[in-house]
């Protein structure tokens, strides 16, 4: 991954809709440009999450899967 993300965003253990409506509300804070790494447990966060992204005009820079939690590396 070449990009590293400046903030992390843990939200492992929330069942959804919590990990999608946390991730919106932590985007809406951040500055242009700047990038945060989510983590999820929530197995529906692969299908929501990019889905977010694409919809608030984000970046998703990678997705990893490692030992049942999901990453999510976002470009505001």
């Amino acid at each position: 991954m070449d990009d590293v993300a400046e903030q992390q965003l843990d939200l492992r253990g929330l069942k959804c809709p919590q990990p999608v409506l946390r991730t919106r509300r932590y985007l809406r804070t951040m500055a242009p440009g700047a990038m945060v790494e989510v983590s999820c447990t929530d197995p529906l966060a692969a299908i929501d999450i990019p889905n977010l992204v694409r919809e608030m005009g984000a970046s998703l820079q990678a997705i990893r899967r490692d030992d049942g939690v999901l990453f999510f590396v976002i470009r505001r």
